[in-house]
């Protein structure tokens, strides 16, 4: 049974700073975006209690408390500000509406997003300049129209945008 969250509206800086001030949350929204999908609570229980200590295997009362603690308190704190959308009784978990607000302030997370503005500056950079040495009839780039080279650069950024958006 799927409980899902009236929750509608997107979560504030300090709520998402809330969500990442405990250890186990972030853990779990760490783990979930590397699985991207369906994640087992078990598994996210097994994984923090053996971040959790240095003894292997992990011994079972650490797994329990983990675990009870994952169902007691953190699961039903990410399902209410509606980070992820929890199944009971197939004991799962999925991102929810408000998963990629929580996930970009994840250390990695947001550094793809950061590579992409970079490289469509890089393009609008690069057509500029184009556009102005063509403009200065510097041989060579006076050859390339101007309206071209401004449309095709705004055709790459575009389609990377989409990309983007897309995946």
């Amino acid at each position: 049974m799927s409980v899902q969250t009236n929750r509608t509206e997107s979560l504030e800086e300090s709520e998402v700073f809330h969500i990442l001030g405990n250890d186990r949350r972030r853990a779990i929204v760490q783990l979930l975006a590397e699985e991207a999908g369906q994640v087992d609570v078990s598994d996210i229980a097994s994984e923090i209690a053996a971040s959790e200590t240095d003894t292997t295997p992990v011994p079972n009362n650490l797994y329990k408390s983990v675990y009870v603690s994952l169902q007691q308190t953190h699961l039903p704190q990410l399902q209410e500000d509606a980070v992820i959308e929890y199944d009971s009784d197939s004991k799962t978990i999925t991102p929810g509406p408000n998963f990629e607000d929580v996930l970009q302030y994840i250390d990695g997370h947001g550094e793809l997003q950061a590579s992409v503005l970079q490289l469509h500056l890089a393009f609008c950079i690069v057509g500029l300049a184009i556009i102005a040495l063509a403009g200065l009839g510097i041989p060579l780039v006076s050859s390339i129209d101007p309206v071209l080279s401004s449309v095709l650069v705004f055709l790459i950024v575009a389609a990377s945008s989409l990309y983007r958006l897309l995946s």
